[in-house]
């Protein structure tokens, strides 16, 4: 893999501070950085896309234990009913918040111009490759670490499957006397096997927000949670 020039990153032993782990192979972090949006098709540089693949799967099954062991007494249904409120992307979104994943990530500037590393979508993505880069570095108790020291104190306010964020945002909206939120398309990036939406979220107050999705559906979810970060004054 390609290095990334070094004015695109920040000090990576800040993040390995910040992530209780010391990387024995730097170039895994720092590919859990890389948005796709600066790789350019034929190039050397690996995008973190793969590394969110695993590590959805390694949170899942994490946190399936983590429940599994924390409520002995819960059917099948309350605890698939706790997973889903935990590894889904709002939630990952905040944990990379938390730790201040934003300002590390690689980003196309047309992407930091639209509130990227505020973004979302992006956050959890990143925060996905994250698990997966500590997993592949330090072994299925390194990751399992970073995830029960995250996540375990979320675990009690999980009962329900949430509302995803465009229900919320039609919700806010009614509240304070707006029309339905308006969505539409900003840019369409990639292969026609595999496009990047850009989509933009607004409201009838003049206030707007921008989401990427690997389809017009998830770009809208990531739009419309990017605006409900900015009208609750995240920004």
């Amino acid at each position: 893999m390609a290095k990334v020039s070094q004015k695109k990153l920040e000090n990576l032993s800040s993040l390995e501070k910040q992530l209780g782990y010391s990387f024995s192979n730097s170039e895994l972090i720092t590919q859990a950085l890389i948005h796709s949006s600066t790789v350019e098709r034929g190039g050397n540089l690996e995008s973190n896309e793969r590394l969110e693949f695993l590590g959805d799967r390694v949170l899942g099954l994490v946190v399936s234990e983590m429940l599994y062991q924390s409520f002995p007494q819960e059917e099948e249904g309350d605890l698939a009913k706790r997973h889903v409120g935990l590894v889904r992307k709002e939630t990952l979104a905040d944990i990379a918040n938390k730790i201040g994943l934003g300002k590390y990530m690689v980003i196309a500037k047309s992407e930091e111009e639209m509130g990227g590393r505020k973004n979302p979508s992006l956050l959890s993505d990143c925060c996905e490759a994250i698990i997966a880069a500590l997993y592949l570095d330090g072994g299925l108790s390194v990751a399992d670490k970073f995830i029960r020291d995250h996540w375990t104190p979320l675990m009690d306010n999980t009962f329900e499957p949430p509302k995803d964020n465009k229900t919320n945002l039609q919700e806010w909206a009614q509240a304070h006397g707006l029309g339905l939120p308006n969505y539409s398309e900003v840019s369409r990036q990639g292969p026609s096997h595999a496009p990047e939406f850009t989509l933009k979220a607004s409201l009838q107050n003049n206030q707007s927000a921008f989401g990427i999705g690997k389809s017009k559906r998830a770009a809208e979810q990531a739009a419309a949670g990017a605006l409900l970060i900015k009208l609750e004054g995240g920004e």
